[in-house]
């Protein structure tokens, strides 16, 4: 890039503008480039000077090129495990690579565990703060959120106080991300994706987890934690005018019933959840004819998929 701090300093206001002018990003613009908010840009930046940007005379902060692929490359290695305190010496020595990594994760789930088994709401809700600043929302399901939503599963096989943790752990989760969901709905405009608990089970973690992550790429969400009759669904299209539906479900579904309830939905649908793998040959079979309908396992991949098909 042609400008430097120096250069910035100039004259104010001009030489910001001028430097926009030159292709350097302002910090919301390499939020949307990148999928990292400006929260995590500058904790990365305070806390482990993963990227230093420019900064204007009234303390701007300017990104190059050459940093986004930088924040690329951080989001890369954070996607594979390697915990943002580890990640600095990594980007000059990639070999340095060690699965030992992993051990960082394991100890903020076995912080959360604990946490979670005294109904420690506090302290669970610091420990998923302090990661939400430090982590993209897709990294921190992939890294720790699900995996942790697995490990307290099979901990809650039979064990006494497992219904206690679960109410209290899911109850808060949904309270967390719905309370995300509102602050992004309030910013945003446009078409929303409606989301729908089709399972008839209360406060699905992973549908809130598809929701907070469908959210986080600058898309409204309308969340419904319930299923909707037949005929209904595709009245809430109209009225919303969705760009698309996500049916969540992590139970078997009746696949005549499901037919009826997709007729005239007007936008592309999404089934996510156990259910696909439960019905998966099924519901592909059934569903040859119907190019607008996707099928999801898991809320990572109703986001990859939903981003590659341009809905978010």
């Amino acid at each position: 890039m042609k400008n430097q701090p120096d250069t910035l300093a100039q004259d104010g206001g001009a030489g910001y503008q001028q430097a926009l002018a030159e292709s350097w990003l302002p910090i919301r613009d390499v939020a949307r480039v990148t999928g990292v908010n400006a929260i995590t840009l500058r904790a990365w930046e305070r806390r482990y000077g993963l990227i230093v940007p420019q900064r204007s005379p009234k303390g701007h902060r300017l990104f190059s090129a050459d940093h986004v692929q930088r924040i690329h490359t951080i989001v890369t290695w954070l996607n594979r495990g390697v915990a943002v305190s580890q990640v600095k010496p990594l980007l000059d020595t990639p070999q340095a690579f060690s699965t030992a990594v992993e051990n960082e994760w394991k100890i903020l789930r076995q912080k959360l565990t604990q946490a979670i088994s005294q109904l420690a709401e506090r302290e669970v809700d610091d420990l998923i703060n302090q990661a939400m600043s430090l982590y993209p929302p897709r990294t921190l399901c992939e890294q720790l959120l699900m995996p942790l939503l697995g490990e307290l599963e099979q901990r809650w096989q039979g064990q006494f106080g497992a219904r206690m943790e679960q109410r209290f752990f899911h109850g808060w989760l949904r309270s967390k991300l719905g309370a995300r969901l509102y602050h992004n709905n309030r910013q945003l405009r446009g078409a929303p994706l409606l989301l729908i608990n089709h399972s008839d089970l209360p406060l699905e973690p992973q549908l809130w987890l598809a929701a907070w992550l469908i959210s986080s790429t600058d898309c409204p969400v309308e969340v419904f934690d319930g299923p909707l009759p037949a005929g209904e669904l595709a009245l809430a299209v109209e009225h919303l005018q969705a760009r698309a539906v996500l049916l969540y479900s992590s139970t078997s579904i009746n696949l005549k019933q499901l037919t009826k309830l997709l007729h005239n939905v007007s936008c592309p649908t999404l089934i996510a959840g156990p259910t696909v793998c439960i019905h998966h040959t099924e519901l592909s079979v059934s569903t040859t004819d119907c190019a607008d309908l996707l099928l999801a396992k898991d809320p990572l991949a109703a986001h990859q998929m939903l981003l590659a098909r341009g809905l978010i």
